[in-house]
This record gives structure tokens, sequence and C-alpha cells, in this order.
């Protein structure tokens, strides 16, 4: 295999192992070890018995990602590719819940979860770790998707953003949920419900969704809260959005 060139040093790849798969962003110069340690929680695989076959996007096999000490850019990995991760442990048990149907779920909307003082969010919050942290909001990492924060968002949810500073909060519906060209990660766009936005569902000449203009913003996931948020009148402004 020869040494991936690209200019972009991240690349966005489909994540399967079994009963499993997600989108995912990884920075190239990633060893294949540290690439692994990376997967570990992903997919419930021990980075000890791993291993990874690269796909291109038509899902034809390009090889396996076997040499640890290679960075994953040496690898041809491009964007869209897919990276399937099995576990070589004969012994291990297999999980008999893949089909998960049957299962009665608890479900908690992200308000409810923001009250409670038992959960993890809020002991993080306690002891300022990971994103809490004041390293986290001082110097992101370039490597943080904001994906997870992403999966409790769907379009048509009603949010309140939260505010900087003095400024009051906004509220409106969320119109998108993805990734986008204009920065990496995932970003949440929303349609205020007064004109306190930026454009039209468009930024840089590409259109994510319709609403009447300045009525428009894309936020990153953390900077919202899904629930019961009726309309009412909002003024402020907020320069943390696109």
């Amino acid at each position: 295999m020869l040494l991936n060139t690209g200019s972009n040093p991240i690349v966005t790849l489909f994540v399967s192992s079994e009963g499993a798969a997600s989108e995912r962003r990884f920075d190239k110069s990633l060893t294949i070890e540290r690439f692994k340690e990376r997967l570990e929680p992903i997919t419930g695989v021990p980075v000890g018995t791993m291993k990874i076959s690269l796909y291109t996007a038509q899902d034809q096999l390009v090889g396996t990602l076997d040499d640890d000490e290679k960075m994953l850019g040496y690898y041809p990995v491009a964007d869209f590719m897919r990276v399937e991760v099995v576990d070589l442990n004969p012994r291990r048990t297999k999980n008999a819940y893949n089909d998960v149907s049957q299962v009665e779920k608890f479900e908690i909307t992200q308000e409810e979860y923001d009250k409670r003082s038992d959960s993890v969010r809020a002991f993080k919050k306690r002891n300022k770790m990971g994103r809490f942290s004041d390293k986290a909001v001082s110097e992101p990492d370039p490597e943080y998707d904001f994906s997870t924060e992403a999966e409790g968002i769907k379009v048509g949810d009603r949010c309140e953003v939260e505010p900087e500073g003095t400024a009051l909060a906004k509220r409106g519906v969320v119109r998108f949920v993805g990734t986008v060209q204009f920065k990496p990660g995932y970003w949440v766009g929303v349609q205020y419900d007064e004109p306190l936005g930026k454009h039209d569902g468009s930024v840089q000449g590409v259109s994510y969704f319709k609403c009447p203009d300045k009525y428009g913003a894309f936020l990153r996931p953390n900077k919202l809260k899904v629930g019961d948020y009726p309309e009412e009148d909002l003024f402020g402004d907020d320069d943390d959005e696109m």
C-alpha cells in the first residue's frame, strides 16, 4: 500500500462492527495502534484482538490495516470509505442482544437528563471533565466531531439556544443535523422563531435547509437543548454560530 498524500489531514470513515455502524472522523496522523484505541469504545472490540479491514465506498476490499506503527494516512484512506472491525478472539461471548426490538427502553428527554444530578453528564460538569473542562472550552480538540451530542437531536425538534453573556436565549426548530462543507464535525441547522439568524439555510453557496432570510443559523450540538420550548418573542445576538 502507498502513503496517502491527500492535503486534508482529516478523513471521514464509516465504522462497522457486529451489530453496529457509525460515521466518524479521524486524523490521518494517528498510528494504527492509536486508531485501534479510538475504535475500541466505538465497536466494543478489544485492541489486542482487533482486525481492521478497509473497504472502498463501493464496498470493495482494499486491504488490512495491520501495521500498528504505520500512520492511518500511510494507507489509501479517503472520505466515506468503510473500516470493518472484527474481534479475532474465538472465545468472545456473542452479543445475545443485537436484536433489541423486544427490549423495553427507558427514555428521557435531553432537558430532563440535564436536570438530573446523578448522571454522568452532571458528574463531568461538576468535575470539569471532558468537553466541560476549562481546557476543552478554551482549546477545543480539533479532532472532536460533536457526533455524540448530535445523536439526541433530530429534525423537527423544538430547541433553545444557550445564551452567551447577557444575550437572551433564542428558540426555534431544528431543520438540519449532520456534517457540512464549511467546517468539520457535526452541526445543527436551526430556524429561529424570530429574525435573529444569519441566513436562509444556505452557507457559502450550499443549501442545507430552507427558511426565511435571517431566520437560519448553524450551531454546534452542545450549544442548544431540545425539548418543549414553545414560541416566544426573543431579541438578542450571538456570534458563536454560522
